[in-house]
């Protein structure tokens, strides 16, 4: 009887730790950051944009975030579209389309000399729509870690 309980015991044992698989995990990287709620994070080939909400103030302690892959040096892309966006004479939006959402580089004069950009961001479905607060060139530098 005892070598039937030490068999099964044994048996289930196995069982039980053939559930168990270890998964590949790819590292974060946490590149730029500009103030605490403003953040590039990279895992593997995607980069994720964390800001927080400037639209709806009840939202503000939750943070937005949009996701792309770096498909063709879209990074460092993204970087240059935006700084060339704070050289253009006149100011104008630029459109972006990514995976799940469209971002909308908006330039506003913030004083003399002074040029700002938000994010504007909305998802494909339209089901939420959300605004970063503003960033000057240096802090889009920092943000990209081009300083």
């Amino acid at each position: 009887m005892k070598k039937i309980i030490t068999i099964a015991v044994l048996l289930f044992s196995v069982v039980t730790f053939g559930q168990i698989k270890v998964i590949q995990t790819v590292p974060v990287e946490k590149l730029g950051r500009v103030n605490s709620n403003f953040y590039i994070q990279k895992m593997g080939d995607e980069y994720t944009v964390y800001y927080a909400s400037m639209q709806n103030e009840e939202e503000a302690a939750s943070v937005k975030k949009f996701t792309f892959k770096d498909v063709d040096n879209a990074y460092n892309s993204l970087h240059t579209i935006i700084m060339n966006g704070f050289a253009a004479s006149p100011l104008s939006d630029i459109k972006l389309e990514l995976p799940n959402n469209y971002v909308w580089l908006h330039y506003n004069t913030a004083g003399p000399g002074k040029v700002t950009v938000q994010f504007m961001v909305s998802s494909k479905e339209g089901v939420s729509n959300n605004i970063s607060e503003p960033l000057t060139p240096e802090q889009v530098d920092k943000l990209f870690q081009k300083v």
